[in-house]
């Protein structure tokens, strides 16, 4: 038997560590592509400076990515959120934006000290999904605007009337700097679709949003168009200038205390979403959800001390590093720095990219939020009552708010168990049966319960057979089937044996997956 002496093992492991490092070096120059324009654009889409866009970016890229309880999960300003800071700034000022944070910050750390991060998994898909539609058909709606070079206004109900107005007034020829910048942004978005199409493979992780953005400005530059184009500051140190002392006097304001909870509730839902869909992309560490809560808690109280936008895990982000090789935490580390780098050294670059070929980002963006399939799913597998659900949440995130449509979601997800709220007790035991373990669930398999069913469910012994025993189990909710569902797919796919047993009214709703 041959034994590795300590110096082929420490060759060995310097060779795997500049290994790791080449693949986060590299996936980090694609996620800085990515999230350049979306930092600026996801700003522009709040109402605010496309700086405060790149700070969060550089926090949640340094500071969040150091932290990170998700290794390969990336953070920065997010479009879920832009419609909620979007209205906060409209009526309260962007001043006030930055003490909200700073609370919201720290509710979400003390959140993940309380090891509260799987009470947010247990948000139903279909309000989280009604919500995220919402949202993309908002900024969708609202960034048409923008594309004329025109401000939105001040709800989705107003963008939408005023969209036909706009329209109707162009003058095709007579070509003024309104004209000019619907070309550009339309530009921007046929640049995002056919490269999204006809993209080689060894291309690939070329961001669409990137090349859309390059080409408008380059045809804006050569051209002498005149547009509107973003204003940074000549020093993104200006950026970063913090809160003064006197700034936490508005958190005497009641409403501006329910903000700071509504935008650590969004934020942490859609950050956990997000991580459990990074999760399901690769094979390496689980997120460890209490700690990935607490990381998002320092960043975006850090965002709030500089008055920068919130942040999130962002999913667009997080695909792009873990389809771009990344294998640690590094990779988000080093985007954040080449965010700051390229800000401080080239602002004079950024200044010539135009008004219109970001709202061109942004609608795409947010057209690709606005997703039916998750709602026909739910129709198909699920009933009526979880399409429903999203229905009711993205119509009223449209209409009227994004904490009232999300709250009404929250309340109807509860009438799903209110036929069995006699009978709502669930347990989870493992069995060992030899070679396989078994895992016995039994009672009402509820949200109620889904945060034990997630724990056991992850502390299941790799590499080994399972039978999830659900025999004694007489009502499942569409949350816990969903996560179950993700769950039986995911470690089918690493090759594992999975058996899942039980009535037929329990096992339809795994169908896709058992």
């Amino acid at each position: 038997m041959t034994t590795a002496t300590p110096a082929a093992a420490q060759e060995a492991g310097r060779a795997g560590a500049f290994r790791f490092f080449a693949r986060d070096f590299t996936a980090s120059i694609v996620v800085f592509l990515v999230a350049m324009p979306l930092c600026m654009g996801i700003a522009i889409a709040s109402g605010v400076p496309p700086e405060k866009g790149l700070v969060t970016g550089i926090i949640g890229g340094i500071v969040v990515g150091l932290l990170a309880g998700s290794p390969l999960q990336v953070s920065g300003p997010a479009a879920g959120l832009a419609v909620i800071v979007f209205e906060f700034v409209r009526d309260n000022g962007l001043s006030a934006l930055g003490p909200v944070l700073v609370l919201a910050g720290a509710l979400q750390f003390v959140a993940g000290v309380a090891k509260l991060g799987g009470v947010f998994r247990a948000i139903s898909p279909a309000v989280v999904h009604g919500m995220l539609a919402g949202i993309g058909a908002l900024i969708v709606i609202g960034q048409f605007h923008i594309l004329f070079d025109a401000k939105p206004m001040s709800s989705g109900v107003e963008n939408l009337a005023m969209m036909p107005a706009r329209v109707l007034g162009l003058t095709p020829f007579d070509l003024r700097s309104t004209e000019l910048a619907l070309m550009l942004g339309l530009l921007t978005i046929g640049t995002m679709i056919v490269w999204e199409k006809v993209k080689p493979a060894r291309l690939g992780l070329l961001p669409g949003a990137l090349l859309g953005v390059l080409a408008a400005t380059i045809v804006a530059s050569v051209a002498g168009l005149e547009v509107a184009r973003i204003s940074v500051p000549d020093s993104i140190a200006a950026a970063f200038t913090p809160l003064e002392g006197g700034a936490f006097g508005v958190l005497g304001n009641a409403s501006l205390l329910l903000s700071a909870l509504a935008i650590a509730f969004i934020a942490s839902a859609e950050t956990l979403l997000s991580a459990a869909a990074v999760d399901r992309m690769h094979d390496g560490v689980r997120t460890d959800y209490n700690k990935e809560l607490r990381a998002q808690g320092v960043g975006n109280l850090l965002c709030g001390v500089f008055n920068a936008l919130p942040m999130t895990g962002v999913i667009v982000r997080s695909s792009a590093n873990v389809q771009a090789g990344a294998m640690t935490r590094l990779s988000a580390v080093l985007h954040g720095i080449w965010i700051l780098g390229f800000v401080a050294l080239l602002p004079w670059l950024l200044r010539e990219v135009p008004m219109a070929a970001l709202g061109g980002v942004l609608v795409v963006t947010g057209w690709k939020l606005v997703s039916l399939k998750h709602v026909s799913h739910l129709f198909r597998v699920h009933g009526i009552l979880p399409a429903l659900i999203w229905a009711v949440t993205f119509v009223l995130v449209v209409t009227t708010d994004l904490l009232t449509g999300v709250l009404v979601g929250l309340a109807l997800s509860a009438v799903e168990v209110l036929p069995h709220v006699r009978n709502l007790g669930f347990r989870v035991g493992e069995k060992p049966a030899g070679e396989t373990v078994r895992l016995q669930l039994e009672g009402a398999a509820t949200f109620i319960g889904l945060n034990r069913l997630t724990n056991a469910l992850e502390q299941l012994p790799p590499a080994r057979p399972v039978h999830v025993d659900l025999d004694r189990v007489h009502v499942i909710d569409h949350t816990t089937a969903e996560m179950l569902n993700e769950w039986l797919v995911r470690r089918r796919q690493r090759g594992d044996h999975v058996t899942v047993t039980g009535p037929d009214s329990v096992i339809r709703t795994l169908a896709h997956a058992a």
